[in-house]
């Protein structure tokens, strides 16, 4: 499709990642995105090291590609994540939710890239100073955790803002979002909610029709007033939350109140109590297929975008 520092920096075909979903994206949704050209990264959630160990085992047993574990410092097994990677020497670490920073240095001495996601200009600079390899820019379109700015608003100023390559997040599941990434100056993208349609991913099946049925105006951002927002698919669940919360509930009982709810809808299937998260985009997305049709519609959907363009290109005046 075309080089960029990410495909050379990680010896990937395509500069498309596949997000890192707690419960969504285990060993076969990894490594089929891996075998298909792109970068399949496994979601540590809330699992046990152990478990984390496992599914990194099946991941190499299933591909000899690159692939990435996602680390979200945020929660109690995160250091027993971080050791469990080191120790198995995975390619490529992302991490969310808290400062890799510190962390920097081991994994690098062990060979392993690191990826954090970012929300702000001003956590983009800081983490490329701890000696980051690359930077994924996430826009408030995108499913589960999210920030405040949008993908196209968040974009150019990160690009300008950092030397190091960054990779685009937020809304984007098609060529044109693609091409878009790359005009704003990202040199890869990375996907989540299109690859929760894909067949090898192992989501329950209410979990991907819900994606399937959900229309533009179907995602709401809840846990807003605790400054920890994530987007997901209405349901009976948000309609609670969002009340509970605006009535001034309390940081402890929403915290329980969500705990326990992405299992629920990924693995159990209930979307109607759990929590069903995913990006704006769904409202585009209409079809199961997969990794490596995904993709490959993905690059031809890119070269389009270009055919389009060739009308507005400019006329130099003699």
């Amino acid at each position: 499709m075309i080089e960029t520092r990410i495909t050379k920096l990680l010896g990937i075909k395509y500069p498309i990642f596949q997000g890192g979903m707690a419960w969504v994206s285990s060993a076969n949704l990894v490594a089929a995105v891996s075998n298909a050209g792109g970068l399949g990264v496994f979601g540590s959630g809330s699992l046990d090291p152990e478990l984390v160990r496992q599914e990194i085992h099946k991941i190499k047993s299933l591909t000899d590609k690159p692939f990435g574990v996602n680390i979200m410092l945020m929660m109690p097994t995160a250091p027993g994540v971080v050791e469990v990677c080191i120790q198995e020497k995975v390619p490529v670490v992302t991490t969310g939710a808290g400062n890799p920073g510190p962390l920097v240095k081991r994994f690098k001495d062990e060979g392993i890239k690191v990826i954090p996601v970012v929300s702000s200009v001003a956590l983009a600079k800081r983490l490329e100073r701890s000696g980051v390899d690359a930077l994924i820019a996430e826009g408030h379109e995108s499913g589960g955790h999210v920030g405040e700015i949008t993908t196209m608003v968040l974009i150019p100023q990160i690009v300008d803002a950092v030397s190091i390559p960054v990779i685009a997040a937020g809304g984007i599941a098609d060529g044109r979002g693609v091409a878009a990434a790359f005009a704003l100056g990202a040199e890869a993208v990375q996907m989540g909610t299109r690859f929760i349609l894909a067949k090898e991913c192992h989501a329950h099946p209410n979990y991907k029709e819900s994606v399937l049925k959900a229309k533009d105006r179907d995602t709401v951002t809840t846990g807003v007033t605790l400054g920890h927002p994530v987007r997901v698919i209405r349901n009976r669940l948000t309609k609670e939350y969002l009340e509970k919360e605006y009535k001034g509930a309390s940081a402890e009982e929403l915290e329980e109140l969500g705990r326990g709810r992405l299992k629920m809808s990924v693995v159990d299937g209930n979307t109607e109590e759990g929590s069903v998260m995913a990006g704006q985009i769904s409202g585009m997305l209409n079809r199961e297929e997969t990794a490596a049709e995904i993709i490959q519609s993905v690059e031809a959907d890119y070269y389009k975008v270009f055919e389009r363009l060739e009308k507005f290109r400019p006329v130099k005046k003699s």
